[in-house]
């Protein structure tokens, strides 16, 4: 038996604050919203998609909590570390929160890597790219890392 990811879902506190985050920021594209009881929902595709990659859920009663099992954090692929760069100036635009300044490596001279930050509900969010970021720090030296401990 082989699986993929469908999608992912997630638990947010504003549905209308992660939609403008998702959808304006991030570039995701909106497919439906629709409400089921009192919780209120988006499914959301990759930009040019038709299937959902993300789905958001207005459930949450407060911010992420790291201590609770469930989501480390919800990684996302770019085609180059210039696209990474971008997504970052754009995210520093809209004043969002950093785990670290600029790119980092996935660890000590790999060349992997990308950038790590909190959507609006605390939720922990990385951009990375394959190739790109060799010589740039890792955020911890004797172990690999995902950019979050």
């Amino acid at each position: 038996m082989t699986l993929r990811t469908g999608h992912t879902g997630l638990n947010v506190t504003d549905l209308n604050r992660s939609l403008a985050f998702y959808r304006d920021v991030l570039g995701f594209a909106l497919l439906v919203e629709g409400k089921e009881g009192d919780r209120r929902y988006a499914l959301l595709a990759e930009e040019g998609g038709d299937q959902p990659a993300l789905t958001l859920w207005q459930q949450a009663q407060g911010p992420y909590d790291r201590g609770r099992a469930g989501l480390h954090h919800l990684a996302f692929t770019a085609d180059s570390i210039d696209r990474v760069r971008e997504y970052e100036t754009a995210l520093r635009a809209a004043g969002v929160d950093f785990a670290h300044d600029g790119v980092v490596a996935h660890r000590e001279g790999g060349t992997s890597g990308g950038i790590f930050f909190h959507d609006p509900d605390g939720t922990r969010l990385e951009i990375a790219a394959p190739l790109g970021p060799e010589g740039a720090p890792a955020p911890h030296a004797e172990a690999p890392t995902c950019g979050f401990f």
